[in-house]
C-alpha cells in the first residue's frame, strides 16, 4: 500500500490541510495518508498540546486517512520515518510536504537519507520548487502537485484571527470551530 505521510504542528489543523490530503488521495497519489502532528520540541509560543491537536484532527479521521498518536514526540523527521517504516514494514512511504519545506531541506537532519524516500509537494507561496530539487541533484522521487488551496489559509492567520474574534469559517470546519470555543484556545 501506498502511505502518505503528512506531518505538521497543525495548530490548528485547517481547511487546507485537509483539502490537500483529499487532493492526493483522490488523485490516487497514495491508498491512505497518516497526519502525524508534532511534538513541542522546538518550544514554540502559541504551541497547545498534542493531545488538543490530535483531538481536532481525530474529526477527519476515516478509511483513509489514518492519525499517529505514538510517535509524536520524535524529534527529527528522519528518526520519526524510522519508527514509521518499522510500524508500517509492508507499506511503501511517500513524504508530504508544502513547498516551503524543500527551500531548506538542505538543512534537516540526515536528509541525504530521506532522499530515499518518495515524495509529494505541493506548491506553496509560487516556490520553485524545481530549482531547490536540482540543488539536492533529485528528482526522481519527488511529484510535484499544484495546491488546491484556493486562498493562502494559514495557522498563523488563523491563530491571529481567533485573538481578534473574527470570523473563522472560510478556515475551519464547524467542529474544528467548536472544539476550540468549548476549550477555550488560542486566546
Amino acid at each position: 500500500m501506498k502511505l502518505g505521510i503528512f506531518i505538521g504542528s497543525f495548530n490548528p489543523v485547517h481547511k487546507g490541510h485537509i483539502e490537500i490530503a483529499n487532493h492526493i488521495i483522490n488523485n490516487n497519489y497514495v491508498d491512505k495518508i497518516l497526519l502525524i502532528a508534532t511534538g513541542n520540541y522546538w518550544n514554540k509560543n502559541d504551541l497547545i498540546s498534542i493531545n488538543n491537536r490530535i483531538d481536532m484532527l481525530k474529526f477527519y479521521e476515516s478509511d483513509k486517512i489514518i492519525i499517529e498518536e505514538e510517535l509524536n514526540n520524535i524529534e527529527y523527521t528522519c528518526d520519526l520515518v524510522i519508527g514509521l517504516q518499522k510500524k508500517y514494514k509492508n507499506d511503501e512511504l511517500f513524504l508530504i510536504m508544502g513547498a516551503d519545506n524543500i527551500v531548506s531541506f538542505d538543512k534537516w537532519k540526515k536528509y541525504k537519507d530521506l532522499l530515499k524516500l518518495n515524495f509529494i509537494i505541493y506548491e506553496r507561496d509560487n516556490i520553485d520548487i524545481k530549482y531547490y530539487l536540482n540543488k539536492l541533484n533529485k528528482t526522481d522521487k519527488f511529484t510535484i502537485i499544484k495546491s488546491s488551496i484556493k486562498n493562502n489559509i494559514s495557522s498563523t492567520l488563523i491563530r491571529e484571527k481567533i485573538n481578534k474574534n473574527e470570523s473563522l469559517e472560510n478556515y475551519l470546519d464547524k467542529k474544528v470551530i467548536e472544539y476550540i470555543e468549548k476549550n477555550n484556545l488560542y486566546k
